[in-house]
């Protein structure tokens, strides 16, 4: 399946450092077709920085390594890899103590879309004119959503909204969902963010930037240049993917 991507990330308008960390392929990596990943950082000074860069550096060397076959079984593994040193830095050097990261993750073939996710970054598949959010947020306020304690429209600037219940490198063990995609078709975008997007923005305004015109490194700057103007509180990360053919 021909791809075209696009990533971005930003400091945004409040941070001092950017605890994001972004990679993309749209060649094979190990026995996976592409690669797409967005990690975001949390912990003290330059903690939230290596945990997220540490994991999205550690999955694509075990990727790159792993014989397996099977998006979500080679994912998987290197998910789980990736906690391990984080955790195992995070221990041994009190500096790093505390610290984690989120992670989204996808890889695209013939058979559709693979996601894994992590705690609170996103992606949102953009197909027949509608933007669906396919990972559900590993967050306290999503858990009030699904309770019914909370509606869905409040959620976005309720005063909780940071508080995240999974992270990578946190837990001696971690538990990433999995969601599957079928039947793709060309023209179909795929959407992946750290919350300094979707926390700035709704998802009517996300649909419009990226139904608009322009390339997709032109969509990439108008959704971050949209979340700073929106108050820019968080780093911000978007990688765009369109399927071509």
């Amino acid at each position: 399946m021909k791809l075209s991507s696009y990533s971005l990330t930003d400091i945004g308008k409040l941070r001092k450092l950017n605890q994001d960390y972004v990679f993309t392929s749209e060649v094979p990596v190990g026995t996976l077709p592409d690669l797409f990943i967005v990690a975001d950082g949390m912990g003290g000074h330059k903690a939230g920085e290596y945990a997220s860069k540490c994991a999205v550096e550690t999955m694509v060397s075990q990727i790159n390594s792993s014989p397996e076959r099977g998006c979500i079984r080679v994912i998987s593994n290197a998910i789980r890899e990736a906690n391990r040193r984080v955790r195992a830095k995070a221990m041994s050097d009190d500096n790093y103590f505390g610290m984690g990261t989120t992670l989204v993750v996808a890889s695209i073939d013939e058979d559709g879309l693979c996601v894994a996710n992590v705690g609170d970054s996103r992606l949102y598949l953009i197909s027949n004119g509608e933007i669906r959010q396919v990972t559900v947020d590993h967050s306290l306020v999503e858990e009030m959503v699904q309770m019914g304690e909370l509606e869905r429209k409040s959620a976005r600037n309720h005063p909780d909204k940071n508080i995240i219940t999974r992270a990578v490198g946190v837990m001696e063990e971690v538990d990433p969902d999995f969601f599957e995609v079928e039947d793709l078709v060309v023209g179909d975008m795929i959407l992946m963010c750290s919350d300094g997007l979707s926390n700035m923005l709704e998802d009517s305004e996300i649909m419009g930037i990226i139904e608009g015109e322009g390339t997709l490194k032109d969509k990439a700057q108008r959704l971050v240049a949209a979340a700073n103007m929106n108050g820019g509180r968080d780093n911000i990360t978007v990688i765009l993917v369109r399927v071509e053919g």
